[in-house]
């Protein structure tokens, strides 16, 4: 079996989930198969089953409103993806940027379509901000391209009643694969450089947030929650890529009356690089996603694989990783998805804050929910689980499309 990944995240140019499953995903699966990765760049790998081709977007001229840059050049890229002519048995396709390239792929060259969810548009109303009537037509291609595929993967069963929710699509065609972990990788590994570097004091214990500065990853009423903290810990934010930059605005300011009122608020301005993020997990006393949206929520299985407790929202794919009571905290998050705006603000950032107060006071519980996220994240989240079932799921869908012709 060959196999066509298309993806717009591919190393070094990740900066979002999708991208690290991409990045992990192709790599297990290449131990099983032939796997040809297309990707948004100008990368270029050749090894014997794993061959990697960016593609830059050359001859892309755009005359119109920024705002519909990123769905024109997304089409563009996938347009360039089959120009340069395909030998596979089957295309792979990871978010919406990906989804022309797989939906020509499938018409053109006669291979049956994969489509995993990483996140549905619908339930992302607020990147009109930044796409204005380009959302329209992320949405618009999400669906042609859902209704179009041979098979569809929730990375959790959350995003699979989604799908459901959403999307016109019979339930015998979507499969849950979660996405996974390299524990080797991702292990308990202490770095004081590292920290001292990004003006951490090691010698203090620190709660740590990593993730974009986006509406749907909740870090507005993360630092709104700060001031109902404790004294005596440093907080982290590893906080980068701005959507917009309103919300890049909104949080200088939310952070400037948070530092105002509480010393040890150490905000990175930039993502960091993979090592360092290894080194930053592994470093914090407690780890925290306040996520309005998440289908998944890779962060808390990269936190719990380095043996940190994790502080969540009840959302989504996060109550499928993160076992409330034993490997962390799940805090009830009630919102309005039409804007995102949490029904009871103050009262979720009440509830945040009193969860980092118990676990910041309770060495021993936060030991004992660490080791148990190592070995929740061990047992259930191995990435080599996670590629044999999705080769299981590429033979019976090239089954099925071998019996329809």
């Amino acid at each position: 079996m060959k196999l066509l990944l298309l993806t717009k995240e591919y190393p070094p140019h990740v900066y979002g989930g999708a991208g690290v499953h991409v990045d992990y995903l192709s790599r297990e699966l290449s131990k099983l198969m032939s796997v040809e990765v297309r990707c948004f760049g100008e990368q270029s790998e050749e090894g014997s089953s794993l061959s990697v081709r960016g593609f830059s977007g050359e001859g892309f001229a755009l005359k119109a409103p920024a705002q519909f840059a990123s769905p024109l050049e997304a089409a563009w890229r996938g347009i360039q993806f089959n120009a340069a002519g395909i030998d596979a048995d089957l295309v792979h396709c990871h978010t919406w940027y990906s989804y022309l390239g797989g939906i020509m792929a499938k018409q053109l060259y006669g291979i049956p379509l994969v489509i995993t969810v990483h996140s549905l548009e619908p339930l992302r109303p607020w990147k009109v901000e930044q796409l204005a009537g380009g959302y329209d037509y992320s949405c618009w291609i999400e669906q042609q391209a859902l209704m179009m595929a041979d098979a569809v993967i929730a990375v959790s069963e959350g995003t699979k009643e989604d799908i459901l929710t959403h999307c016109d699509i019979p339930e015998h065609r979507i499969s849950v694969i979660h996405n996974g972990i390299d524990l080797q990788e991702y292990s308990k590994k202490e770095d004081k450089a590292c920290l001292e570097k990004h003006g951490i004091n090691p010698d203090l214990p620190y709660v740590l947030f990593v993730g974009r500065i986006t509406r749907q990853k909740g870090i507005i009423h993360l630092v709104r929650a700060i001031d109902k903290m404790d004294p005596g810990f440093q907080i982290v934010l590893c906080a980068g890529a701005p959507d917009t930059p309103h919300i890049a605005r909104e949080m200088q300011e939310a952070v400037s009356q948070a530092q105002e009122r509480c010393p040890g608020i150490i905000w990175i301005h930039h993502m960091v690089e993979r090592h360092e993020i290894i080194s930053l997990y592994s470093g914090a006393s407690v780890f925290i996603c306040p996520s309005m949206y998440e289908p998944f929520g890779i962060i808390n299985l990269e936190a719990m694989a380095c043996s940190v407790p994790v502080i969540a929202s009840a959302v989504g794919g996060i109550k499928e990783v993160v076992q409330n009571g034993v490997t962390g905290f799940l805090v009830p998050c009630h919102y309005v998805a039409g804007d995102l705006d949490i029904l009871d603000p103050e009262k979720y950032e009440l509830e945040l804050a009193g969860r980092v107060n118990q676990l910041m006071s309770d060495p021993a519980l936060r030991a004992s929910m660490g080791a148990q996220g190592r070995l929740h994240a061990k047992k259930y989240f191995a990435w080599e689980m996670i590629a044999k079932k999705t080769e299981r799921l590429y033979a019976q869908v090239l089954k099925d499309s071998l019996h329809v012709h």
